[in-house]
């Protein structure tokens, strides 16, 4: 059967769906869909392949500037299997051709769908979807060999986390974010300049609202085109890659924007998404939640995970709002939300696709790394499925971020009150590989920079900062900072606006940017530091109990016995002179950082390079050093 459009005609003798995708995909277990589903192109004949799932519409057409925008000229026809898949192709378009569908429900209403499975989208606020192919020639073929020691637990991974269209922007040229390609020609330099070792990028997904920077996805297999095309955003990986930087991506499974052009009541039904609002709907972020005991949804979603890892080489997922999946009355008053089938709270269902999700994506891709944004103590987050884990690789630690951060927070003269808040998280460090994060989420809504929660004067601010920035390095687990933080904004983070790059001409912020370089070095470079953060084995209280001093004291740990370093932390603008610390090994131990040096902008005080060990009982250790603590600082020894 052909039917005529205006210069274009549908056919219904193609197809990319096998039965046996059809099969796969309504068990759930089809995980590359963007394969078969959306638009592609085809040579022969000239033309694009359309295929959408839409099991309760009573019609679907495409429509597009091909066809002047008419809702009926060119319909898909609906595949015999009852899969709810409606196909079709249309010949003699091809790549930039502007669609939409129109989806016809039950009810006869239309409504212009844009595309769930498009590689592009129009720029905001503009909405339809654009016929696009993903064909690139990639030159980080060495990287892809070689970035599973990248990725290891063992490894360092220090990580900057950024939001594109803020990190720099053009005040001359409309105050415009770079693009793409703008940010491949700085960013990975920058970094690599600064020694992180990877990047993560706040959702980079096609999404309508700005101001939700990306968390509210609207494309889950389309890069927003605010910065340039699919492949500009590959080039910038490409580069990176070529720099030795990782990219981790945020990726959003937990909730969707309940726009008409997008996901939200597709088919004239709740497709995606829950009927119910107590489970469909999410009361603190306004938008719809999955419906993730739905077997073709589960695939979408492990289709779109799998797709950024494929056809973009990213080399991690760090999956937004694990919390809100996990559990039934997340944001929930008593009464809004349903009982799972034994009564609980948890989401079944949402934890059985997790465990899914993750089991395919390493199945996959066994060199990524999935990492849970999870704020919860629910148990075994980074730990395989096969012992009744969740299945990531890694989760933030959130509780480490709130209690230090509170911490910092107080004046010094009452911190040997609260040393339970630096002290409480090492009870559970180790039961989940964890990413010590100071993120974007710390620095916006009122909550002020880095420095404006820091106490005291200026000098004490940026003393303060460079203690936690130290702390951060020092201590188990891996790596995570915020745009801004090595510079030391004094503005909160605003996304509209540019970071405030020109501070760096100012000593005390250019001190923070040289200390971040120079710990992301001692990070790398020193085994004890890096090697078993995510292993009880690496860690070692020498003093946790001098609350009056406001003083912590600890050694670092590698996997060999030569490997150890020693951390004196003094949380006071105090100097502690003749302070003795007790120590494993006899000998010269030399001072390898010390935050509160003058290159950092710091007073200076410190060790001289070093100090020898004495045969003098302390920390019941036979050997000990008697130090000099610079005021709100951060000394590290490494050991003979």
């Amino acid at each position: 059967m052909v039917e005529t459009g205006m210069t274009q005609e549908v056919r219904y003798d193609h197809s990319l769906l096998t039965d046996y995708d059809v099969f796969l995909f309504r068990q759930g277990r089809h995980d590359n869909l963007y394969e078969k589903f959306g638009s592609h192109v085809i040579q022969d004949p000239s033309g694009t392949q359309f295929a959408v799932w839409a099991p309760s519409a009573q019609s679907v057409s495409v429509m597009g500037n091909f066809n002047s925008w008419k809702k009926d000229s060119h319909p898909l026809r609906p595949r015999w299997d009852s899969s709810g898949i409606w196909e079709g192709f249309v010949s003699g378009i091809g790549v930039g051709e502007v669609y939409k569908y129109s989806v016809v429900a039950k009810d006869g209403k239309a409504t212009d769908k844009g595309d769930p499975f498009a590689f592009r989208w129009e720029t905001p606020p503009s909405t339809a979807s654009i016929v696009w192919d993903l064909d690139y020639k990639w030159n980080d073929s060495s990287w892809l060999q070689n970035r599973r020691e990248k990725n290891a637990l063992a490894s360092p991974i220090s990580v900057y986390e950024v939001h594109l269209g803020s990190w720099k922007r053009l005040p001359d040229n409309g105050n415009r974010s770079l693009s793409y390609r703008e940010t491949a020609s700085q960013l990975p330099g920058y970094v690599s300049e600064l020694g992180f070792t990877h990047v993560e990028f706040l959702p980079l997904m096609e999404h309508s609202f700005y101001g939700s920077w990306g968390y509210q996805t609207m494309g889950y297999f389309a890069p927003t085109s605010r910065y340039g095309s699919p492949q500009d955003l590959m080039h910038l990986i490409d580069e990176l890659h070529q720099r030795g930087i990782a990219v981790i991506l945020d990726w959003v499974p937990s909730h969707f924007p309940s726009d008409e052009h997008g996901l939200a009541f597709f088919d004239g039904t709740h497709l995606f998404e829950h009927a119910d609002p107590r489970k469909g709907y999410h009361p603190e972020w306004h938008t719809s939640i999955f419906n993730y005991g739905r077997h073709e949804v589960g695939a979408f979603l492990k289709s779109s995970a799998n797709f950024w890892l494929d056809k973009f080489h990213a080399d991690g997922l760090r999956v937004d709002g694990v919390a809100s999946m996990l559990y039934l009355d997340y944001a929930r008053k008593n009464g809004e939300w349903i009982p799972n089938e034994n009564g609980g709270k948890e989401n079944l269902e949402a934890i059985s696709f997790l465990r899914e999700l993750n089991e395919t994506v390493y199945r996959e891709h066994p060199d990524i790394q999935m990492i849970a944004e999870e704020s919860t103590a629910w148990p075994m987050v980074s730990r395989p499925t096969n012992v009744g884990g969740l299945g990531f690789g890694l989760k933030w630690n959130m509780g480490w971020m709130h209690d230090t951060l509170e911490y910092f927070s107080k004046d010094s003269v009452y911190r040997k009150y609260h040393q339970n808040l630096l002290t409480f998280s090492l009870w559970y460090a180790f039961t989940e590989n964890f990413v010590l994060p100071l993120s974007h989420d710390e620095v916006v809504y009122g909550k002020g920079s880095l420095l404006h929660k820091m106490p005291g004067d200026d000098w004490q601010k940026f003393a303060n900062l460079r203690l936690l920035l130290a702390y951060q390095t020092l201590q188990h687990g891996k790596k995570l900072l915020f745009m801004g933080g090595e510079i030391e904004q004094r503005n909160e983070w605003y996304h509209e606006a540019s970071l405030d790059w020109n501070l760096l001409q100012y000593p005390y912020h250019s001190g923070v940017q040289r200390l971040v370089k120079d710990l992301n070095h001692l990070y790398r470079t020193r085994p004890a530091l890096h090697e078993l953060d995510c292993d009880a084995g690496g860690f070692q209280w020498v003093d946790f109990s001098d609350a009056e001093k406001s003083i912590l004291v600890f050694l670092r740990k590698g996997s060999s016995s030569d490997s150890l370093e020693l951390a004196v932390c003094n949380f006071t603008p105090v100097p502690r002179y003749t302070y003795r610390v007790g120590v494993p090994k006899s000998g010269f131990w030399k001072e390898i950082l010390n935050s509160d040096a003058k290159e950092y902008c710091g007073s200076g005080i410190g060790n001289a390079g070093g100090c020898n060990s004495e045969t003098v009982q302390s920390h019941g250790m036979a050997q000990s050093l008697s130090i000099t603590l610079p005021p709100l600082a951060i000394v590290l020894f490494d050991s003979p």
